[in-house]
């Protein structure tokens, strides 16, 4: 299996995160809504940390698939080892 648990789950974090973050980001200046809250506006906030959090994810998962590529391991290091 060449999927890594770490992309999807990044993807799923960096969309449920953009939509609460522009949620939170629309209805900001709603009073009403936050009420509940004591006027925190948790939408955009734990929007922006899911949003960071998937981030991470989907970079990570990303560059370990690049690394554990089994042609050409590690690109930085082709003048370290002898040519067959």
């Amino acid at each position: 299996m060449g999927l890594d648990i770490r992309i999807p789950l990044g993807l799923i974090f960096l969309i449920t995160g953009g939509i609460m973050s522009i949620y939170g980001f629309v209805t900001r200046n709603s009073a009403e809504i936050y009420e509940k809250s004591m006027g925190i506006n948790l939408n955009l906030t734990w929007g922006g940390l899911m949003f960071i959090f998937g981030l991470i994810m989907f970079v990570v998962g990303r560059r370990q698939k690049w690394q554990d590529d089994p042609i050409d391991p590690r690109p930085w290091e082709k003048g370290d080892r002898p040519l067959p």
